[in-house]
């Protein structure tokens, strides 16, 4: 018989209880947990395909748009005729060019050099923007004007991780927290609209994971998988609460996001498969309930995911395995329920994106493939299934290319891109 499900009380992120919200300001969506929640979207795709509103060229990056206040937002990079990182804004409804802030970037000892890696974040008329080498930036959103800027190197002496700085910053209260993976600074905390240091917290070294804030015992409490461990800090102070060792056995590769299920929280690694953690309500710490690891990245066994940051729905985790392969475990024990294949071509760190909606899971596969599913212990159900965008070799040169970066779901549109160009396209039901 399978446990009880947990209440869940306090321990939800605050902003998931919030209402629907048209925007997609930061990663994985308004309350960073990758759900879309706007009614009259499409049950599936027009039979010419799908509607493509507008699209613009850019230069080639990871970076994931966002969205908020009418306006889209998206970073990129250039090499000729110099290297630069570029922050841009387009009118959401239009496509047209609204700002573009251009800064030289010269990348070193850094794999992987497509462009930036952290999605946008937007924030009460304020836009932040970090570089793969440490540049933090924060905007005007309407108009672009820099606010402040801060070289998170020079300040905090980065110990770079191989692929560079990649998970995005996060708002808590008027503090702006950034994974800098720094020299004794692995999570600074600074002050939203100046950028004054407040806290300063770790010596972790770097990995690509961005953190989530939730409630625990009555407080609020940053989640951050470092390169060592998985921690609980003050985001106020950051000062640490909890940790759980969970290092990188071969190096730290750490790229999806903490996933939240009631009490419970979910990691997972492409070397070092998954586990789960319970959250402890009455104090701040934290118990494994259960771990699982297989032998190689090809003789997996739970989830060893790579950058796809996986779902859990109704006490069952779906998520992409080492090479591609879509899988649903029980969270209570880890067991792998079932396995697909027909979701993604099975390739080494082949990836989709997963976004519920309602009953609805809509992917996007590095094929640049839109699909509508039903995902349950049952199986896998492909509703619908459509292109989007084009894979692109600048990100992964081989395969014929990729979509490796997060789209972002707002105004009953879609909005996704590759190393050349960034769509629109409508989900709005007629």
């Amino acid at each position: 018989m399978r446990p009880a499900v947990l209440a869940a009380g306090a321990l939800l992120l605050s902003a998931s209880a919030s209402a629907p919200n048209d925007d997609w300001p930061q990663w994985r969506g308004p309350a960073r947990d990758g759900t879309w929640r706007e009614t009259d979207i499409v049950d599936s795709f027009p039979e010419g395909g799908l509607e493509i509103v507008w699209r613009v060229a850019i230069g080639s990056g990871y970076t994931g748009p966002t969205v908020a206040d009418g306006r889209v937002y998206v970073m990129d990079r250039l090499e000729e005729p110099n290297e630069v990182e570029r922050v841009h804004c387009f009118d959401a409804r239009t496509g047209t060019a609204l700002w573009t802030h251009t800064y030289d970037c010269e990348y070193a000892g850094v794999s992987y050099e497509a462009g930036p890696r952290c999605a946008v974040l937007i924030h009460e008329g304020r836009a932040y923007s970090l570089g793969t080498m440490g540049h933090l930036f924060c905007f005007d959103a309407e108009s672009g004007k820099v606010l402040w800027a801060k070289d998170l190197d020079a300040e905090y002496s980065i110990q770079m991780p191989v692929w560079g700085i990649a998970a995005a910053p996060v708002i808590e209260g008027d503090t702006l927290i950034v994974p800098a993976c720094g020299k004794d600074a692995y999570l600074v905390g600074l002050d939203a609209k100046t950028g004054a240091e407040r806290w300063r917290s770790l010596s972790d070294r770097g990995n690509y994971s961005a953190p989530i804030v939730i409630d625990q015992a009555g407080e609020r409490v940053l989640v951050s998988w470092t390169g060592d461990r998985i921690v609980g800090v003050d985001p106020t102070s950051g000062a640490l609460h909890w940790e759980y060792p969970f290092k990188g056995s071969r190096m730290p590769l750490g790229v999806a996001s903490p996933v939240q299920y009631e009490d419970m929280l979910f990691f997972t690694g492409f070397y070092d498969g998954c586990v789960l953690l319970r959250l402890d309500p009455e104090e701040l710490a934290v118990e494994e309930l259960w771990k699982r690891r297989g032998q190689n990245e090809r003789s997996t066994d739970g989830l060893h995911s790579i950058i796809s940051t996986p779902l859990i729905l109704d006490g069952y985790v779906y998520g992409v395995d080492s090479y591609g392969e879509l899988r649903c475990l029980d969270l209570f024990d880890g067991r792998r329920v079932w396995e697909d294949q027909t979701a993604v071509p099975r390739a080494r760190w082949a990836t989709i994106h997963f976004v519920q909606n309602g009953e609805r899971t809509w992917m996007l596969n590095e094929r640049g493939e839109l699909l509508i599913a039903q995902l349950s212990p049952e199986g896998f159900e492909e509703l619908d299934r459509a292109p989007l965008i084009e894979p692109t070799l600048g990100q992964l040169g081989d395969r014929g290319g990729v979509c490796w970066s997060h789209p972002a779901f707002a105004n009953r549109h879609v909005y996704a891109r590759n190393d050349e160009e960034l769509v629109c396209a409508s989900l709005a039901r007629d």
